[in-house]
């Protein structure tokens, strides 16, 4: 059975790849520079939240399955994954380089007969600046070389992973090939791309989702603006009507992924992506809407206790990376009030102790454990959680 590396393979995207092959029999060895991530690993224990993941590796962790932070372990391999994504610089520029420094670095250990798979979102054409760069390392006889972007939702990834069609895309048929067999033993459907037409279709993809968000948050700030109940309104756009079934709700769009691919986007069409642009800046100042909602409603901020809850960017994980609640915070301690945060997946005080004595209530994720909370002072919650309209 083959043997398979993912380089940064204890992360959000490489723990449930490496999962779903070890399920299926193959050798997989999850290489990170982080070793807590490693040894926790290798402890049969998960180092964030994913549902399904758990039982998973306590089946195969030291037998299918190890963590690792040794390098050489590469040269073993017969497939080497690599999950570095494309970040945006301060200038909202895609940033190239990192993802070809990431692959430079690990390169002297690659060989001529690996399949090695770019995982993460790239921007569009550097799987070919990575085959360039193999050719001048390694000549004719240079490893093969194919992009398939993950598509998973957070938290969700081993589902997904098994249920989702998987896009499969290379820089020769032969290397396409082997990519699509690989990816036909735990994907249902295989869909084959040029590179560049994967590399934009996972683009477009994340830049849709952000733009689903900013038109529902660019609506709800919109209603709310002149005093009236958003979900009112939505609620009667939705009753028992096909055409707004599928209809967003506001909410906060943050995450690692989202905003920058979206910048991505527009960095690829020369900044003309205006559609992209104002849904950046719709969703990004959701945060000071907000803020002035509850401030409306308090007359101040300052000096008064305000309890936020919720820090990580999505329901029911762990994961803060990217949150606009640490934006709100920010605000909100702008406005001189005192800022009393509560997450169940970090280390804070309890629900109640939060909540006793505050003057305001912000919800910035809607956590479940925050379904039953009736707050009992003026609050904010564009996310509808706690919207009681039929």
């Amino acid at each position: 059975m083959k043997k398979i590396c993912i380089i940064g393979g204890c992360g959000h995207v490489g723990i449930p790849l490496g999962l779903a092959f070890a399920s299926k029999g193959y050798f997989l060895s999850l290489l990170d520079i982080n070793k807590k991530a490693v040894d926790s690993i290798n402890s049969g224990n998960l180092p964030f939240v994913e549902d399904d993941a758990e039982e998973l590796l306590q089946s195969h962790i030291g037998k299918n399955l190890i963590a690792t932070t040794d390098e050489n372990i590469i040269m073993e391999q017969d497939v080497v994954v690599f999950v570095t994504g494309t970040p945006v610089d301060e200038h909202l520029t895609p940033k190239i380089s990192t993802v070809v420094s990431v692959i430079k670095n690990y390169a002297p250990r690659l060989k001529a007969n690996q399949l090695v798979i770019l995982r993460s979102t790239i921007f569009p054409g550097t799987t070919e600046i990575i085959d360039n760069t193999f050719e001048q390392q390694f000549g004719k006889n240079r490893p093969y070389l194919a992009f398939c972007p993950e598509r998973i939702l957070q938290g969700k990834g081993i589902e997904e992973i098994f249920a989702l069609p998987q896009i499969v895309s290379a820089i020769n048929k032969e290397s396409e090939d082997m990519a699509a067999e690989l990816f036909s033993n735990i994907a249902p459907k295989i869909i084959r791309l040029a590179p560049k037409e994967a590399e934009l279709a996972k683009l477009m993809t994340n830049s849709w989702r952000y733009l689903e968000f900013a038109i529902a948050n660019q609506f709800y700030m919109l209603v709310e603006s002149q005093g009236l109940d958003f979900y009112r309104i939505f609620n009667a756009m939705k009753d028992d009507y096909p055409r707004a079934k599928y209809f967003a709700k506001p909410g906060l769009a943050a995450g690692p992924c989202l905003f920058k691919d979206t910048m991505q986007l527009s960095h690829f069409y020369n900044n003309y992506f205006t559609l992209g642009s104002d849904g950046m800046l719709v969703n990004e100042g959701l945060p000071n809407f907000l803020v002035e909602q509850l401030e409306k409603k308090l007359g101040t901020l300052k000096g008064k206790k305000i309890a936020l809850l919720g820090m990580t960017f999505k329901a029911d994980n762990d994961d803060v990376r990217e949150s606009l609640s640490f934006k709100l915070k920010k605000l909100l301690e702008f406005k001189i009030a005192n800022v009393a945060i509560h997450d169940p997946y970090l280390k804070t005080a309890s629900l109640n102790e939060i909540l006793a004595g505050a003057d305001g209530v912000m919800l910035g994720t809607p956590h479940r454990e925050y379904k039953d909370v009736k707050p009992a002072v003026p609050s904010v919650d564009c996310w509808g959680f706690w919207n009681t309209e039929e």
